[in-house]
């Protein structure tokens, strides 16, 4: 970034990357949020598939669910 971090602000999307997106139709936002939500489930599966070998798929489905409407905690 060539500008400087406002640590008063929490998100700052980057000018560039914002540029791109001014570009994207309504119909390609929603497939880049439903293409990052897959990948955000696929990786908390992952995880707990891995703490937790002995779970099925099922367990392991509700657990995903649980940490995306209620968090890791």
């Amino acid at each position: 970034m060539d500008r400087p971090l406002n640590l008063h602000r929490i998100e700052v999307v980057d000018e560039d990357v914002a540029a791109i997106l001014r570009t994207k139709t309504p119909a390609e936002k929603i497939e880049m949020i439903a293409a990052a939500h897959r990948t955000a489930r696929q990786l908390i599966a992952g995880g707990v598939r891995l703490r937790h070998p002995e779970w099925d798929d099922e367990q392991v489905h509700h657990e995903v669910i649980r940490r995306l409407t209620h968090g890791a905690n």
